[in-house]
């Protein structure tokens, strides 16, 4: 085995189990970031004052906007699946997951951009398996 594959196993292992390393941990950190703050949002919506909320409410989506386009910044840092460090395809479709806060806050564009995006990196993925078999033939 070659310095290069055992570096990859190396990353392959680190990037499967906690939270990775190089863009995985990156897109990591903004899922476990971004979309449980949603429940202490809700909390400051009960105890700021009614001329606040809409501002908090506005902080917070522009928040999952910056999230959802921190996914588009690594999709397109690494386009190509064989380009990709070990399981970031997963994490990149991981984006979708910012559906469940944006419905919880009624936030019309998170609720369409994030199932969209899943299905994005789903589809691009499939559209790169075809590209490479017809590739082979």
């Amino acid at each position: 085995m070659d310095l290069n594959s055992a570096r990859r196993i190396t990353e392959a292992e680190a990037a499967r189990t906690g939270l990775g390393t190089g863009p995985n941990r990156r897109l990591r950190l903004t899922l476990f970031i971004g979309m449980p703050l949603v429940f202490p949002v809700l909390g400051i919506l009960f105890l700021v004052p009614q001329s606040l909320r809409n501002d908090v409410l506005n902080v917070y989506k522009a928040g999952i906007i910056g999230c959802l386009l921190h996914f588009v910044w690594v999709f397109v840092k690494y386009p190509r699946y064989n380009d990709r460090p070990p399981y970031l395809t997963r994490d990149l479709a991981m984006g979708g997951g910012f559906f469940l806060p944006s419905m919880l806050l009624g936030f019309w564009p998170g609720i369409f951009a994030a199932p969209a995006w899943a299905l994005f990196v789903g589809l691009a993925f499939v559209v790169e398996g075809i590209k490479e078999r017809r590739a082979h033939r």
